[in-house]
């Protein structure tokens, strides 16, 4: 066979296979899913993966989206920003995801935003609230990251308006951690809109994630003599510090944000305490109460009893499914196409009806829930 004649054929073949490949139709769309699933607060993960797994299921159910078989990706982030980073690297150079559910942590999401940015692939945060998730440093927006959740500085704001007019506060003690993104800006948030309601700041204290006993700066907040104590952190935080305050006789109530949200968030301990949340089970809304129900019927507890979805599970929910109704609007699994469809979309959500404004943030409403009697109670809705 003459050299020329191996060339061509070589060329023909080369030729046959790619349009081989071409022919390919795709059948199926990954989504990741990216959550602390160990570590501090593995609640937290196991509800984001589980409300965002049965959006999934559901749009699965009816055809997945564009056609195409809706596959979820699962990994533990941890809630922190190298395991995060890691996580977000494997699930885009590996796995070949174009679209991420996640983080739960704004510590973790912030630079997951960055790589998700740089590799342009849409990324939704359920409740990752620090501003800077969506933003960059020089408060630009991040053209590929959006959240589900609001805020730290509406959260912050609202909570401080419920102390100053509900609660009738004059005087907050506020203990945060300066180390967590959200915890900081949740505190800063407050202060400045209690201060400017008119409230006094009689003391800040910081401390460590990894710190167990809070009596040196609980004395100080004794001797304060607040009227309520801010709190913003995580339920492993919240257990530690108000079973010590109820220990030291404090009897000044706490209040905190969603990171208070949590099956194990020791409701003895934190009773008679306030927190802003995203939802309330106890909303009549048909959504929220369907909701209730497939939730309750997927996932069980240890002893066969339906699990109420927390609001980690919710926002989860409700981001998942404005990721796949954006790709759906977009019309094809592309990420540029499909951040500019979510951008500009509206979705009916378990959590209110949402929409994005120009720095990807959703509008729409917060609850102020109080742990009281081993319940959690609403007690009022408060809209932007």
């Amino acid at each position: 066979m003459s050299k020329r004649i191996f060339t061509l054929i070589a060329l023909l073949a080369i030729a046959a296979s790619m349009m081989t490949g071409c022919q390919q139709k795709q059948t199926e769309i990954k989504i990741a899913i990216l959550a602390p699933l160990s570590g501090a607060v593995p609640t937290f993960g196991e509800s984001t993966r589980d409300g965002a797994l049965l959006a999934i299921d559901e749009w699965n159910a009816k055809g997945g989206v564009l056609g195409l078989k809706i596959v979820p990706v699962v990994e533990d982030s941890q809630c922190s920003a190298d395991p995060a980073v890691n996580a977000a690297n494997k699930v885009i150079d590996v796995d070949k995801v174009h679209y991420i559910i996640g983080e739960v942590c704004s510590s973790a999401s912030i630079p997951m935003s960055l790589i998700a940015n740089e590799k342009h692939v849409v990324q939704i945060s359920p409740t990752s609230t620090n501003a800077q998730v969506t933003l960059n440093a020089d408060g630009s927006v991040k053209p590929y990251t959006f959240r589900a959740c609001f805020i730290d500085p509406f959260q912050g704001t609202v909570g401080a308006k419920f102390a100053l007019g509900n609660l009738g506060a004059k005087k907050a003690f506020i203990l945060f951690d300066q180390g967590n993104d959200y915890v900081r800006g949740l505190a800063e948030a407050f202060e400045a809109a209690f201060t400017a309601g008119g409230g006094e700041i009689v003391g800040k204290e910081t401390y460590v994630k990894e710190d167990t006993d809070f009596s040196a700066i609980l004395a100080k907040v004794s001797e304060a003599n607040p009227d309520m104590v801010y709190l913003p952190d995580y339920y492993n935080i919240i257990n530690l510090v108000t079973a010590q305050a109820k220990e030291k006789g404090i009897t000044a109530p706490f209040m905190g944000g969603d990171g208070w949200d949590s099956t194990d968030l020791d409701r003895a301990a934190a009773d008679g305490g306030y927190f802003t949340n995203h939802y309330s089970e106890q909303d009549t809304r048909p959504i929220v109460q369907d909701w209730l129900q497939n939730y309750g019927e997927k996932y069980k507890k240890a002893d066969g009893t339906a699990k109420v979805p927390d609001a980690l599970a919710t926002l989860a929910y409700d981001a998942t499914n404005l990721m796949l109704a954006a790709i759906e609007k977009a019309g094809v699994d592309d990420p540029e196409k499909v951040k500019d469809a979510l951008a500009g979309l509206t979705w009916e959500g378990v959590s209110g009806r949402i929409t994005f404004d120009q720095n990807h943030n959703p509008i729409k409403a917060a609850v102020i829930l109080q742990v009281k009697d081993g319940e959690i109670k609403y007690v009022a809705t408060v809209a932007p």
